[in-house]
């Protein structure tokens, strides 16, 4: 089968989804780093394999994937929920199991808070249970230990004492032997508390692999539900975009694979809204001053959160320029004219396509006629490209199929997402 020659280090890929998950709140401070970092190092210290070691790691970096709403992460910083099974972890493994790319993660992360319960915790419903599960469990647990720590090596000197109470009873006696032997060496905590625990690991470690445009189109669909299924009005957004964009791509003459790099610019273009509050998001009247200024701030963060991402360059722009205005009146770079490129003047155009026909908390969505009219005064203000729009509207029967379809399927992914949680167990 051919391989594109495009092709992106999974690691980079990773470490943006922790940072977008972490993105939410001041208070998760790089969570998911701490909790990878410490992974690897209890991984090493217990002597497993290299291997085993970059998937605990990897794990690690995404592990808190499916707790979708910014109250629920937050709770999962605060205190642990007493539960040994706790939805986002099921949710998270579901997210993972059906995105190929990433389907190794999902078993570690679907049981990281069950509790060792004197070796009972190896396994579950007759499942046997990863030790990645009970790395991932300790290591969560200890980067919470240190959050609000003003001195990480005078609070290190109590770890033991702290942890060695849920011994046999929350966390594996091995794991907490290679945490003692951990709390002897500063340099740990020094590193798990910098701004970047990661970078502190060895290149090799790193070495997750690269991934093609197919791959990744799969990852970036995968990570379009983590941002879209935050709520029920949202739920479909990113599905529409996408594929509205990716047949304005098609209509407009661009290659094979840059028509799958609109489709995953789609899918993130909304990546910045991780950083929004669910009661903005959901709200059933019109949007304050303040509370549209952090929606704006969305594109930015879009825009940083993808920039690590090596050979992401261009799939970037197309992303996070969608709320750009050919005349400079966007944001929130305010370009102009030649510097948006055509790629992000067709996202722009699919997105306002799909926000005008779609249903929002506070009105209808529009009729074709009325589509036809949004975009005659938007042409004619010089705010988006002429020629996407005579793409969009000479086609509009197909583009409100289209879009209608692609939709529908979302909501029902939605619906059967969050129908029956119980059967995540054994998923």
């Amino acid at each position: 089968m051919l391989r594109h020659s495009i092709r992106f280090r999974l690691n980079e890929i990773l470490l943006s989804m922790s940072d977008a998950i972490d993105m939410i709140s001041p208070q998760l401070n790089r969570h998911h780093q701490k909790v990878a970092y410490l992974s690897y190092r209890i991984a090493s210290e217990i002597g497993m394999s290299l291997e085993q070691q970059r998937l605990v790691l990897m794990q690690g970096l995404v592990h808190d994937i499916g707790a979708l709403s910014v109250d629920e992460r937050l709770s999962l910083i605060e205190e642990e929920q007493p539960d040994a099974v706790n939805s986002h972890a099921f949710r998270g493994a579901r997210l993972l199991s059906k995105c190929r790319p990433l389907k190794a993660l999902a078993d570690g992360i679907r049981y990281h808070h069950l509790r060792w319960d004197y070796g009972r915790g190896m396994e579950f419903l007759g499942r046997p249970i990863p030790i990645n599960s009970h790395i991932l469990h300790l290591a969560d647990r200890v980067s919470v230990y240190f959050d609000d720590a003003p001195n990480v090596i005078t609070k290190s000197s109590k770890l033991m004492e702290h942890f060695s109470k849920g011994e046999n009873t929350r966390y594996s006696p091995m794991l907490l032997e290679a945490l003692a032997e951990l709390a002897k060496r500063e340099y740990i905590w020094l590193e798990m508390s910098d701004r970047e625990p990661i970078q502190y690991l060895p290149d090799y470690v790193m070495e997750f692999g690269k991934h093609d445009l197919d791959d990744f189109l799969q990852m970036a669909r995968m990570f379009s539900r983590v941002i879209d299924f935050r709520s029920r009005f949202t739920a479909t957004h990113s599905a529409g975009v996408a594929h509205t964009a990716g047949k304005l791509a098609e209509l407009s003459g661009m290659s094979a694979d840059e028509r799958k790099m609109m489709l995953i610019a789609g899918y993130l273009h909304d990546l910045g809204k991780l950083a929004v509050k669910n009661s903005i998001l959901e709200k059933p009247s019109k949007l304050s001053i303040n509370e549209f200024d952090v929606i704006r701030s969305h594109s930015f963060y879009t825009y940083k959160l993808l920039s690590g991402i090596e050979g992401f360059h261009t799939i970037n722009q197309w992303a996070s320029f969608h709320h750009e205005k050919l005349n400079g009146a966007g944001y929130p770079f305010h370009l102009k004219g030649e510097q948006i490129p055509f790629g992000s003047r067709v996202m722009t155009v699919a997105d306002i396509f799909t926000a005008v026909i779609e249903h929002r908390p506070y009105r209808n969505g529009v009729d074709k006629q009325q589509v036809r009219g949004i975009f005659e005064k938007l042409v004619k203000n010089g705010e988006v490209c002429e020629a996407a729009v005579d793409t969009l509207v000479g086609n509009l029967d197909v583009f409100v199929e289209l879009c209608n379809r692609e939709q529908q399927l979302a909501a029902e992914d939605y619906e059967s997402f969050f129908s029956d949680e119980e059967t995540a167990v054994l998923v």
